[in-house]
């Protein structure tokens, strides 16, 4: 190579959404388990949320944009670092932080963040129809759980709107398993294993 010339390395990772998607199933998973009332607390949410609902993901955003995958980066990304912040907001909740900061918690906050992450949400819901229906699907049982936090955070009809958010989560997490075991069987096995669904070809 002569001087002044520059080579790109490209380096190859493969498909990182079943780790993303079993990250976000994970947690979606124990949380449900709790707002179902059939476990009690948020101690053990927190881990997952931190490691798996959060880390996991991260690492899939990261790698979707070495895919230059633009939506999947984004939406991983995005739901990564809600993780993040809504683990810390429950240990902030649960006095980790001291008394002060516990004592001044308006969870009506939370609902501003919830209705953000609906509005990004339902747009990139728009975009998932390009990518195939299971994930059109799990964005779907994501935008009622979104819509249901943001109500039931501003106090609208706490008890429809909890069980609204208890059933939609349980659903995100049973798509997300699907749609992770779909990806590494399909991808292993090179052939269709479990369906996922054509896009509808609307936009594209």
């Amino acid at each position: 190579m002569s001087e002044g010339e520059t080579q790109k390395v490209k380096i190859s990772v493969a498909n990182p959404t079943a780790l993303g998607l079993f990250g976000l199933g994970i947690v979606t998973f124990v949380a449900s388990s709790q707002k179902l009332g059939i476990t009690t607390g948020l101690s053990f949410v927190i881990v997952y949320a931190i490691f798996l609902g959060a880390t996991a993901q991260v690492l899939a955003c990261i790698f979707d944009f070495l895919h230059e995958n633009i939506w999947g980066g984004t939406v991983f990304g995005a739901y990564a670092f809600f993780w993040y912040a809504l683990g810390g907001a429950w240990l902030m909740k649960m006095g980790v932080f001291g008394p002060e900061l516990a004592a001044a918690c308006d969870t009506r906050q939370l609902g501003f963040a919830f209705l953000g992450y609906l509005i990004f949400s339902v747009m990139m819901t728009i975009g998932a129809m390009e990518v195939n229906r299971l994930i059109f699907i799990a964005m779907c049982a994501i935008d009622t759980l979104l819509f249901a936090l943001t109500l039931n955070s501003f106090d609208i009809a706490p008890h429809a709107t909890h069980m609204l958010g208890a059933y939609a989560e349980l659903a995100t997490a049973l798509l997300s398993f699907y749609g992770a075991s779909a990806v590494v069987l399909n991808t292993f096995f090179g052939k269709p294993f479990l369906p996922l669904g054509k896009p509808f070809g609307i936009f594209k």
